[in-house]
């Protein structure tokens, strides 16, 4: 019985993804096919063969079916500048997420997904008005937790700035990689190509938030 409790669990966990993965796939299968506004919620249900309820438990909205992945990106960059060790500054390890990203640019098919998910989105405002959002979202949640540990009202116009600095390298770096795609490159020299045009936009903010936000020492 205590071996039956502790594995349930991890089993519904995983069954759970299944679910979500599945759903997702229909999702990004029929967004491809038909465009983004065209596919319905119910159609979504129905290709992944569960209840339009059950699609709405795993994405409330129709645009989160779409853009889990950047959600999800969003939010690890704001969790490595809040979990990066002492004496670290912020856009170093704002930095070190994104330049390990490229590396992903490298894989096979990866230009092809981008290059699809550029073109929905090209077509469709609702997906351009999202998208906004959730770099809006992450943007103000990385200025509160730098503002937070400078614990001063008087930063807070400095953690805004540098907060929308880091992230504006990042949504320039997305709007470039596509851009590139688009044009034809792909594969490792996708790869080299973004990497180091992260690598020239960091070193511009480099100067000036060099020693910005770096974490105090915890006291032991």
């Amino acid at each position: 019985m205590l071996f039956v409790v502790a594995a349930e669990p991890g089993l519904r966990a995983r069954k759970k993804q299944q679910t979500r993965e599945r759903i997702a796939e229909a999702a990004r299968r029929l967004f491809l096919e038909h465009g983004f506004e065209r596919v319905t919620v119910a159609m979504v249900a129905r290709t992944a063969d569960v209840a339009p309820g059950t699609v709405f438990n795993y994405f409330p909205t129709k645009e989160d079916l779409f853009y889990s992945g950047l959600e999800n990106f969003e939010v690890e960059l704001v969790q490595a500048v809040r979990h990066r060790p002492s004496g670290e500054s912020a856009l170093s390890a704002f930095r070190r997420v994104v330049l390990d990203g490229t590396k992903r640019l490298a894989g096979e098919e990866v230009a092809q997904v981008i290059a699809n998910a550029a073109r929905i989105i090209d077509a469709s405002p609702a997906l351009q008005v999202r998208e906004r959002e959730i770099v809006a979202r992450a943007t103000d949640a990385l200025a509160r937790l730098i503002a937070e540990e400078a614990a001063s009202d008087q930063h807070n116009l400095e953690a805004w700035v540098a907060a929308n600095a880091l992230m504006g390298v990042q949504r320039a770096l997305v709007a470039d990689v596509r851009a590139q795609i688009l044009a034809g490159r792909q594969g490792a020299t996708l790869a080299k190509h973004a990497r180091s045009e992260a690598t020239r936009a960091f070193a511009l903010l480099e100067t000036g938030l060099r020693d910005y936000a770096r974490k105090p020492n915890q006291p032991r």
